[in-house]
C-alpha cells in the first residue's frame, strides 16, 4: 500500500472516531431531561451525566497524553475504546435498577458509568485532534482537516438527539431505561471501532516523552495558557446552549421528542457550520474564524435574551409519540439560540490550532493539558444550572455571553505568538 493510502486510511480511521465522540458525548444531556423527570430534582443535580463525563477529562487529560508517548495512537485509541464500552454498559446497568426503591444508587451508578465513558471520551480525543492536525500538515491545512472531521462530529450528534427525542417520548414519564437502544448503539460502535481499529495500519509519528515536568515549559507560553482557558470557557457555549435550550423547552410543554428534534438543529447548524469551515479553513486564519464567531454569538445570545417571548416562529420538528410531523410555534429568541451552532462549530478546532502554534517539543504535553481544559463543561454546566434555579433558563445564558467574550478577546489579543519553543 502506498504511504498515501495509507495517510488516507488514518484520516479515515480518525474521522470515524470523531463522529463516535460526538454521538456518546451528547447521550448526556437528553439523559439530563430523564433525570429531571425522576422526581423533585434541581437543575445543578439534572446534569451529573454531563458532570462525570466531562470531569473525567481533568482526571485522564495528562495520563492519555502520557499512553500517546509510551504505546502510540492506535494502541491508545484501542485501549479508549475498551474503556468506553465498560462506561456503556455500566451506564445501561443503572436503568435496569429500581428507581423507585434507591434512586440515589440509581444515579450513583450512571454517575460512575458517565464517568468512565469520559475517560473514553477524553483518550480518543487526545488521538483524533492532534493526529488529524499532524496529517494536514498543521497550520491552515492542519485546521482544515479537524473541520472536517467535526462535520462527521456534528452529524453523529444530529443523530443522537434525533433518537433520543424518539426515545423519551412523553419526558415526565421517561426512565433511564428507555435509553437502552441508544445505549446499545453506542456499545456497538464501540466494538466495530475496536475491530476496525485493531486491523488498520497506522504510521505512528514519533513522540517525545510526556513529562509533567513538560507542563510548566508549556504554560509558560502565554497564548497556550490563555488557549487552554478559552477551550475551558468554550465547553460551557458547546454544551450549554442546547442544553438549556432543551431544558426551557420541555419546561414549557412542549413534547420531548419535538425539542429533540428542535434541539437537533443546533448540531445540524454545527454540521453545516463545519462544511463552510472545512471547505475554507484553507484560505481563512483561524483568529479570523474566531474573531467572526464569538462576535457573532455574543450577538445572537443577546438577541435571544431579550428578544419578545410572545414573537413566535414556526419550527419544523416531529411528535415522536405520534409519529406525526409538527410545525412547533417557538419564541423567536430560541431559534437565535438555535444558530449559535453556526458559529461554535468552528471553534474547537481553530482554539486547538492556535493554542499549539509554535509549541515544538511542548505539543504533546500541551494536547493533554488542552484535553484536561475539557472538563470545563461540568463547571460551566453546573453554574449556568444553579443560575437557572436561582434566575430562570434564560437569565442563564450570561454564563454564555461571558464564555463568548472572553472568546474574542483570545482571539484578538491573548492568542498572539509572543515566543517559539
Amino acid at each position: 500500500m502506498s504511504n498515501q493510502a495509507k495517510q488516507w486510511g488514518a484520516i479515515i480511521v480518525m474521522i470515524a472516531l470523531f463522529a463516535m465522540i460526538a454521538f456518546v458525548t451528547n447521550l448526556c444531556t437528553p439523559m439530563a431531561t430523564i433525570i429531571k423527570n425522576q422526581g423533585e430534582i434541581s437543575n445543578v443535580l439534572a446534569q451529573i451525566g454531563n458532570y462525570g463525563n466531562f470531569v473525567a477529562y481533568l482526571v485522564m487529560g495528562i495520563p492519555a497524553g502520557m499512553l500517546i508517548a509510551k504505546f502510540g495512537y492506535k494502541k491508545t485509541a484501542l485501549i479508549g475504546l475498551a474503556v468506553g464500552a465498560l462506561g456503556i454498559a455500566i451506564q445501561w446497568f443503572s436503568g435496569q435498577l429500581d428507581a423507585q426503591a434507591n434512586l440515589g444508587l440509581v444515579f450513583t451508578v450512571y454517575l460512575i458509568g458517565a464517568f468512565i465513558a469520559g475517560l473514553c471520551m477524553c483518550i480518543l480525543n487526545c488521538v483524533v485532534n492532534p493526529m488529524l492536525n499532524l496529517l494536514g500538515g498543521g497550520g491552515n491545512s492542519g485546521n482544515q482537516l479537524i473541520q472536517i472531521g467535526g462535520v462527521f462530529n456534528s452529524t453523529a450528534a444530529v443523530c443522537c438527539y434525533i433518537l433520543m427525542g424518539a426515545l423519551i417520548a412523553d419526558a415526565t414519564k421517561a426512565k433511564i431505561a428507555d435509553a437502552t437502544p441508544a445505549l446499545m448503539i453506542a456499545l456497538a460502535i464501540f466494538v466495530v471501532a475496536f475491530i476496525v481499529i485493531l486491523f488498520t495500519k497506522i504510521e505512528e509519528p514519533e513522540q517525545a516523552p510526556v513529562r509533567v515536568d513538560l507542563i510548566k515549559g508549556a504554560m509558560s507560553h502565554r497564548h497556550f495558557a490563555l488557549g487552554a482557558l478559552a477551550i475551558f470557557l468554550y465547553m460551557g457555549i458547546e454544551v450549554g446552549v442546547p442544553n438549556f435550550v432543551q431544558q426551557y423547552l420541555i419546561a414549557d410543554g412542549i413534547p420531548a421528542g419535538t425539542v429533540g428534534m428542535l434541539v437537533a438543529v443546533y448540531w445540524f447548524m454545527m454540521l453545516i457550520g463545519r462544511l463552510v469551515g472545512a471547505s475554507i479553513g484553507g484560505m481563512i486564519s483561524a483568529r479570523a474564524m474566531i474573531t467572526t464567531v464569538s462576535t457573532a454569538t455574543l450577538a445572537l445570545v443577546l438577541f435571544g435574551m431579550y428578544a419578545p417571548t410572545d414573537v413566535l416562529v414556526e419550527f419544523p420538528g416531529v411528535n415522536w409519540a405520534t409519529l406525526e410531523m409538527v410545525w412547533q410555534p417557538v419564541p423567536v429568541g430560541i431559534f437565535a439560540f438555535l444558530l449559535v451552532g453556526l458559529c461554535t462549530s468552528v471553534m474547537w478546532g481553530a482554539i486547538f490550532n492556535m493554542a499549539v502554534e509554535g509549541l515544538g517539543k511542548y505539543t504533546a504535553i500541551a494536547s493533554g493539558i488542552f484535553m484536561t481544559m475539557v472538563f470545563g463543561c461540568a463547571v460551566m454546566m453546573a453554574i449556568q444550572a444553579a443560575v437557572a434555579d436561582a434566575t430562570n433558563y434564560i437569565t442563564s445564558f450570561w454564563v454564555v455571553v461571558g464564555c463568548a467574550a472572553y472568546l474574542l478577546f483570545y482571539a484578538l489579543v491573548g492568542s498572539r505568538v509572543s515566543k517559539k519553543a
